[in-house]
């Protein structure tokens, strides 16, 4: 089901389906990012610039996080970012050697590198779920 918002962005008005965005990203001073899906532009909301759409979001994004994560929304902690990802719209994953994974953000050209050694819990959750829904099995101990 569709979860349509309107926002006012950069002067632009833009009708937003938030059930097709892929990935959020928000900052501990309380920026939030997203990328419109099959444009890789990104929409930044703060709290002081843009109040009613902020809050919009931050409580679609609070609801999905209660109610999603058992899924494929993942939430990972990268670059002094909170992610929120969902993991079915990701269409690579890179095993590197000594415990990194990498994969990019649908609809940005933004990096997610996680090592094993830093946060094993989210790395052994990203396997499981590439096992799970690939069947292909990737080691840990690869290197």
């Amino acid at each position: 089901m569709a979860y349509w918002i309107k926002i006012t962005y950069e002067r632009n008005e833009y009708v937003i389906d938030l059930d097709r965005i892929s990935a959020f990203a928000c900052a501990p001073n309380g920026k939030i990012t997203f990328w419109l899906p099959d444009s890789a532009i990104p929409i930044i909301l703060t709290q002081q610039s843009n109040y009613k759409n902020h809050q919009q979001v931050l409580e679609y994004i609070q609801k999905l996080a209660a109610h999603s994560l058992l899924g494929s929304w993942i939430r990972i902690i990268y670059e002094r970012n909170e992610y929120l990802i969902d993991l079915n719209r990701i269409s690579s994953f890179c095993h590197y050697p000594r415990g990194k994974l990498m994969f990019w953000l649908p609809d940005s050209s933004i990096p997610i590198i996680i090592n094993s050694y830093k946060d094993l819990d989210t790395y052994q959750k990203i396997l499981d779920y590439i096992q799970r829904e690939t069947g292909h099995k990737l080691s840990m101990d690869n290197g």
